[in-house]
């Protein structure tokens, strides 16, 4: 019964980058890549990556692909594994075989039904890239245990 449509936004939903990008670099299924990962466009992976990405445009998860580690970049399309903290400047789209653990920070997130996400989720902006400098969310005096979750909460129930 997967429509196609996304659980939190109206409209179609499609799967690839708009037609005025193609896609500037792929990572086949095979591939293994350790380490930290810049890129401009649109970067496609369908392997496995452990590290960072930062400073990128659009990362697309291929269904065969796991990534492990902190990524920050404009936006990702999900329709593999992530495991680890992403920061989106722009969106994050989590398709029915996608999977994210791991934190969100980002002003549009779309989850098509079936994909699954298991964190916290922040809705603003966050980046304010000028070389690898992230403005990421600080620990300040409003809450110094958690970013995510408002000083106003309990951790009795979840």
């Amino acid at each position: 019964m997967s429509s196609g449509k996304s659980i939190f936004s109206k409209g179609n939903f499609t799967q690839s980058p708009p037609a005025s990008e193609e896609i500037s670099a792929y990572l086949g299924k095979e591939t293994v890549f350790d380490g930290k990962m810049t890129f401009e466009g649109v970067f496609r992976l369908d392997g496995k990556f452990e590290g960072e990405i930062f400073e990128s445009g659009t990362l697309i998860v291929g269904e065969t692909a796991m990534v492990k580690g902190k990524v920050a970049l404009n936006t990702i399309i999900v329709n593999g594994l992530v495991e680890g903290d992403i920061y989106a400047k722009a969106r994050v789209e989590i398709h029915s075989t996608g999977k994210v653990f791991g934190n969100l920070f980002t002003p549009i997130l779309t989850i098509n039904e079936g994909g699954i996400f298991d964190g916290h989720c922040k809705m603003e902006k966050v980046l304010d890239q000028k070389g690898d400098n992230l403005n990421l969310p600080s620990q300040g005096a409003d809450n110094p245990s958690s970013p995510l979750i408002p000083p106003h909460s309990t951790s009795g129930e979840g």
